[in-house]
């Protein structure tokens, strides 16, 4: 599909992700290195391995952040590996922490919303089609996007600056027509 406008929107969610995602990673090493004390088998040794990488790459990541502020750091290669760590202790646990591994990525990518003559598409998780027909009003005004919709529904996020003021309101005038001629098809019919 064509689109005409396609605006993408901070993500505000990859704070939060990170977060989970260290505790999880600083449980892990805590249980990893008390299991050294605990079992006295071959099996204590995959999960101090773990330990000892998993440490090294949160420093790296932790080191990456502060040297470049701006920078996305993913910790779903880390995430894998301490999901290898638990196996041998509660196999079960390696399920939140291979299904936050996956999801990671995509839920730290920009979300982007595509305007086409026939529909608005949001691009998250699970694509979201929605017609012309189900918005109120379409606006764009000082980098906030708002999406009102007749279900009163109110959408309303930051934009990504990556035009100048010209561009968005042209933007502005093409919802108009689009929702324009989208309801003026609905009384007509």
């Amino acid at each position: 599909m064509i689109y005409q406008y396609v605006v993408t929107l901070k993500n505000t969610r990859g704070r939060y992700l990170d977060r989970i995602s260290l505790w999880l990673l600083f449980i892990s090493v805590a249980v990893f290195i008390r299991i050294q004390f605990v079992f006295s088998d071959r099996a204590k040794y995959i999960p101090l391995g773990c330990a000892i990488v998993i440490a090294g790459v949160v420093a790296y990541a932790w080191f990456l952040r502060r040297r470049y502020p701006g920078r996305t750091v993913y910790y779903s290669h880390t995430l894998f590996l301490a999901a290898i760590g638990w196996v041998p202790i509660y196999g079960w646990f390696l399920v939140p922490l291979v299904a936050m591994a996956l999801l990671e990525r995509q839920a730290k990518r920009p979300l982007e919303i595509g305007f086409s003559d026939k529909m608005v598409v949001i691009n998250s998780l699970f694509r979201r089609k929605y017609h012309w027909t189900d918005f109120n009003n379409v606006v764009l005004k000082d980098d906030l996007l708002t999406l009102d919709f007749k279900n009163n529904r109110l959408l309303q996020r930051e934009t990504i600056d990556e035009e100048g003021d010209a561009e968005e309101d042209e933007f502005n005038d093409y919802c108009r027509e689009r929702l324009a001629s989208a309801h003026s098809g609905i009384t007509s019919a």
